[in-house]
């Protein structure tokens, strides 16, 4: 991911929504300063944001309008994409697959989109994919399932912000088999993300010469866990645990109130099951010293980057991950940098490729295609990526954080190179 920026003071960039103007119908925010391009006239360019804003992703979905709302502001005080203004349209899609289909539809149809992005969870993504294949429109998630490395989509689908499911526990497998133990029990969503969780930290593990011992799915939608804790077997050294939804709060105080304060397993989480939480909320004092997979640090460490700040006073977040505005209100820290860093890609696909139109989409596609390295920098904060053209993935470093006081700290950063895997796909050999 990278980096140098010229033109504005970004250290007096702050987060505000005076850019955005009400009006457009399905929530549409834009961020246009037409004194600052060197066309004034030039029409915008319009991409589509398929948003989670209601449904069970709906505190991702927040999140990730915050953030792409930030991006934009800054890619337009840079002078846009190619001279031009750019637009976001933002429509909901309730975190429905079927609903999914009909927003790429609507933006593309409707609203005139150029192209769309922004969608996380993996069913939403496997449903909607095909359509806009169909309708040949490029289409950039900011999810995290194997489902577009897995080759299982098509050409128009790329995945260039945010490493994928495959990537992250198989470079992470070796610290925890290593530190932790080796009978494993995985608690995990019943659907395409949990069971890529599933399939490779099973494989990983068995790799590193340990083993999963139980595989407990439990339904994205439950509202209480219960009946599905007393399935860990009691030789378990390692509960694994990913859970998504509105109810991830539940999961871990039943899961604290299960094992109360007794004898227990290690606990290694990914940051899925309390993004959104406080680490230090009543009632999860039982996480102290378990450990956390996070995309993104939350708690900003003493070796962030200087362009760490930057990127927080866009968002409107703090040194602790909350708002700014609300301490209560906690970022999806770990997932919501995939909308700033895609937007900046999207950015520099179009101005390789000299994207003017429509006509102009499979040449922005071929350009991504070409691309391999992304620089950490204020374009790429989540640090630095290599980006494999054929199968549409990216790839970059994952961090294991240990709840110290409350707070997750940093204490494990795998390398580019740990989450690399055998390409299953080349989608540059297939037609649009």
């Amino acid at each position: 991911m990278k980096t140098d920026f010229a033109g504005p003071n970004f250290s007096a960039f702050a987060p505000t929504r005076r850019s955005v103007l009400g009006g457009m119908a399905a929530g549409a925010a834009l961020a246009l300063s037409p004194a600052r391009f060197a066309h004034a006239q030039a029409a915008p360019i319009k991409l589509g944001f398929q948003l989670h804003r209601t449904g069970i992703g709906a505190a991702y979905g927040r999140w990730y309008e915050r953030t792409a709302q930030a991006a934009l502001k800054l890619v337009n005080e840079q002078g846009g994409i190619n001279g031009r203004p750019v637009e976001i349209v933002f429509e909901d899609d309730g975190t429905d697959p079927k609903r999914g289909a009909e927003v790429v539809e609507k933006l593309v149809n409707q609203a005139g989109c150029d192209l769309i992005f922004g969608p996380l969870f993996s069913h939403v993504v496997i449903g909607s994919a095909p359509r806009a294949g169909e309708l040949k429109v490029p289409y950039l998630v900011c999810s995290e399932g194997y489902h577009v490395a897995s080759g299982m989509l098509n050409r128009w689908t790329l995945q260039p912000g945010i490493t994928d499911v495959r990537a992250q526990v198989s470079s992470m497998a070796p610290w925890v088999m290593q530190n932790l133990g080796k009978k494993v029990t995985m608690v995990f969503p019943d659907y395409a993300f949990g069971h890529d969780h599933r399939d490779f930290f099973t494989e990983a593990v068995k790799a590193q010469g340990g083993e999963v011992i139980a595989h407990i799915a439990i339904p994205p939608t439950e509202t209480s866990f219960t009946r599905y804790l007393p399935q860990i077997p009691a030789e378990t050294e390692v509960l694994y645990h990913v859970m998504v939804g509105p109810a991830v709060l539940t999961f871990v105080k039943e899961l604290g109130e299960f094992y109360g304060s007794g004898a227990r397993p290690q606990i290694f989480g990914f940051i899925d099951s309390l993004e959104a939480v406080d680490t230090a909320a009543p009632g999860l004092e039982f996480l102290e010293g378990t450990h956390f997979w996070e995309g993104h640090n939350r708690v900003k460490q003493a070796d962030a980057p200087e362009w760490e700040a930057t990127y927080r006073a866009a968002v409107g977040v703090d040194d602790t991950g909350a708002s700014v505005s609300d301490a209560k209100d906690v970022a999806t820290y770990s997932h919501m940098f995939s909308c700033w860093e895609t937007l900046f890609i999207i950015k520099k696909g179009m101005e390789a490729s000299g994207y003017q139109s429509p006509a102009d989409r499979q040449k922005f596609v071929e350009a991504l295609e070409a691309m391999t390295t992304f620089d950490a920098g204020l374009d790429h904060v989540q640090g630095a990526k290599t980006f494999n053209g054929k199968t549409h993935q990216v790839f970059g470093s994952q961090f294991i954080s240990r709840v110290e006081g409350g707070k997750l700290m940093r204490v494990h950063q795998t390398t580019l190179a740990d989450g690399q895997y055998p390409d299953a796909v080349d989608y540059t050999a297939q037609s649009f």
